[in-house]
């Protein structure tokens, strides 16, 4: 019989190919066999939908090149859209009333400003 201690020990946690015999070990040979099928359909659905993209990609390019559209003219276009989507959102109409309001509130005391120093130097002179 082992040391009281004995059953206080944590079990060796199996690591790398270890862990997978265990686990290996856990399935039947028809569940693992059923895994290898399933594992090798979806390596094929990964390799047709990367053929399948690339296809694509070089479709869109062919049409870009056709319609004559740049690299520089597809960046300045996103930049654009980017700009028009920001300028769209209700935070930045908020800021930009608000800097407007602001803007002619300054303007506006500025202007007194000015007045109230012109008169005073009108009535020194």
């Amino acid at each position: 019989m082992g040391c009281p201690s004995d059953h206080l020990k944590p079990e060796a946690i199996p690591e790398g190919e270890d862990a997978a015999m265990t686990v290996t070990d856990a399935l039947s040979e028809e569940e693992q066999e059923q895994l290898r099928r399933e594992l090798e359909k979806v390596e094929d659905e990964i390799q047709t939908l990367s053929q399948v993209l690339a296809a694509k990609e070089r479709h869109l390019a062919d049409i870009k090149r056709k319609l004559g559209v740049t690299p520089l003219a597809e960046l300045k276009q996103n930049i654009s859209k980017g700009f028009q989507d920001v300028a769209s959102t209700n935070v930045y109409r908020k800021t930009s009333e608000t800097l407007s309001s602001a803007g002619q509130k300054a303007s506006a005391a500025i202007s007194t400003v000015g007045s109230v120093i012109t008169k005073k130097l009108e009535d020194v002179k």
